[in-house]
């Protein structure tokens, strides 16, 4: 059974990028993604419940099926389908001729943010993660305006000379482990763990650190965080929701892996110590950023920030409450920052601007997506009843029970600035007033705003709903099964994992 849905989740993507290729009408290209969509989402709610049984190993040990890749694929494939919905409606103002290449690229991102967190070779995954960045920097600059393209360079340059610090990574520690087991040896995290009492400790601390800066580069981490907000803010909405929802999550499971090698490493507190002080400069670059922000899809970048250090400070508390609380944010994340990117398209498409000051008397122009959106803000800043909030709650209890408790007390501090300047902005765009009339002059028109004078699209809302019920549950009941899925995940990571 689990070969089989494995099939589907890789093949259904690929499938699709095919088919968007050979077959260019626009319809089908849209219908023909979705469709591979859906069956992602359903062949990993079918895998959730089967990966507690694993790991299971398949095509040589280079694909690993265990609770840990499972619920990040689930995270992926919900935005994935989200996403694909959105894009129909929020697509069809762009030529025709052009679709094909959208989906087609649209699948392919889909498919390597699907493959990554399946990689079991630690070389392999290192591709996954740069082929994640190739396919998406032409989504990125899809629109191929002046800012886009830019952003599109930013991104690949900074993002790939960050997960090169990764590979030099990985490659001291297959040198480390070489000096072991003899000159060649498999890759995998299981083989990495094996070695790991035995790796010197310089070796050891050196590669974990130029690892996590390499893929705390791809996550979003502050100060290795600079690509971030442009590429979010230039590409189309359904891409940035990816890049935010999916492909950040994608990135962070080699992080996640490699504080467990470091923990059979026995290397001290150190590595866990720098990843709880990035998680909590994240969260501050957040909080400056975001209160004197200006552009609505940079706004919401800068949230991602944030929420990429919540889920550091997680997984660097550790332990079974702060795995199951960042486990817990990462499906929670996923959904809401997939509404927020939805409602700011849906903002743009009808204020013709990015500019959070161009925005107001939001409900009177758009009122059912701006009482989505509005939703969404007020739990993307992590308040009740929404899902962020049980995740938040739980990473804090955890940092306040162990020897980082200063950077909970950091995180308890910013959370509340974020939320403060966050519900700011929207106070001003739903209830304040326009730019005065010498504000207006400075403004630089959308390309595409021209372009966009349709009402909103069915298409538009429906997953934005789909977005905010689940969040609205998750905030309101924290299924036990839940917490018995990530306990599973928190033992294997506190074992440091057997080969």
């Amino acid at each position: 059974m689990v070969p089989i849905l494995l099939g589907v989740i890789l093949l259904a993507p690929l499938g699709a990028v095919i088919g968007c290729l050979g077959i260019r009408h626009p319809r089908f290209v849209e219908l023909l993604n979705l469709a591979a969509a859906v069956s992602v989402f359903l062949a990993v709610l079918v895998l959730l419940p089967l990966a507690l049984a694993g790991p299971y190993l398949f095509w040589g040990g280079y694909l690993i099926v265990d609770p840990l890749s499972a619920w990040v694929l689930l995270s992926v494939a919900s935005v994935y389908l989200l996403a694909s919905i959105y894009a129909i409606g929020y697509m069809r103002s762009s030529p025709d001729r052009d679709l094909y290449r959208f989906y087609a690229l649209f699948a392919g991102f889909g498919l390597t943010t699907l493959a990554g967190p399946l990689m079991n070779n630690v070389g392999v995954y290192w591709i996954a993660i740069e082929l994640t960045t190739l396919v998406s920097t032409f989504l990125v600059c899809f629109e191929l305006g002046r800012e886009s393209i830019e952003a599109a360079w930013k991104y690949i340059v900074i993002v790939s000379g960050g997960i090169s610090l990764a590979l030099l990574g990985i490659i001291f520690y297959y040198w480390g482990g070489s000096l072991i087991v003899g000159a060649t040896y498999d890759l995998t995290w299981a083989m990495l763990r094996h070695v790991a009492p035995q790796v010197d400790h310089t070796i050891g601390l050196m590669s974990f650190l130029l690892v996590f800066i390499g893929f705390g580069t791809k996550v979003g981490l502050a100060p290795m965080h600079t690509w971030l907000p442009d590429a979010h803010s230039e590409g189309p909405a359904p891409v940035s929701a990816m890049l935010s929802g999916a492909l950040l999550n994608t990135a962070m499971v080699g992080i996640v892996r490699f504080i467990q090698v470091s923990d059979a490493a026995q290397l001290g507190l150190m590595p866990r110590t720098v990843v709880v002080s990035i998680g909590a400069l994240s969260l501050f670059v957040a909080a400056l950023f975001i209160t004197r922000q200006t552009g609505i899809k940079r706004l919401m970048a800068y949230s991602s920030v944030e929420h990429m250090g919540v889920m550091a400070l997680g997984f660097g508390f550790g332990g079974p409450l702060g795995v199951a609380g960042a486990l817990y944010h990462m499906l929670g994340h996923s959904l809401n920052k997939s509404l927020m990117f939805f409602g700011a398209g849906n903002a743009m498409h009808v204020f013709h601007s990015k500019r959070i000051g161009r925005m107001h008397r939001v409900l009177s122009r758009m009122p059912v997506s701006g009482l989505l959106w509005l939703a969404g803000a007020v739990a993307i800043t992590g308040a009740p009843p929404f899902g962020l909030f049980p995740g938040e709650f739980t990473i804090l209890r955890a940092g306040l029970a162990g020897p980082n408790g200063w950077a909970a007390l950091i995180m308890l501090i910013l959370l509340i600035v974020i939320f403060v300047g966050f519900l700011n902005h929207f106070r001003a765009m739903y209830f304040g007033h326009a730019m005065k009339p010498r504000d207006e002059t400075r403004h630089v028109p959308d390309r595409s705003a021209a372009e966009r004078h349709e009402p909103l699209s069915g298409w538009c809302l429906v997953p934005m709903w789909l977005a905010l019920i689940p969040l609205l549950v998750l905030g309101l009941w924290w299924p036990q099964s839940f917490m018995h899925y990530f306990s599973a995940i928190a033992t294997e990571l506190s074992m440091g994992g057997s080969p």
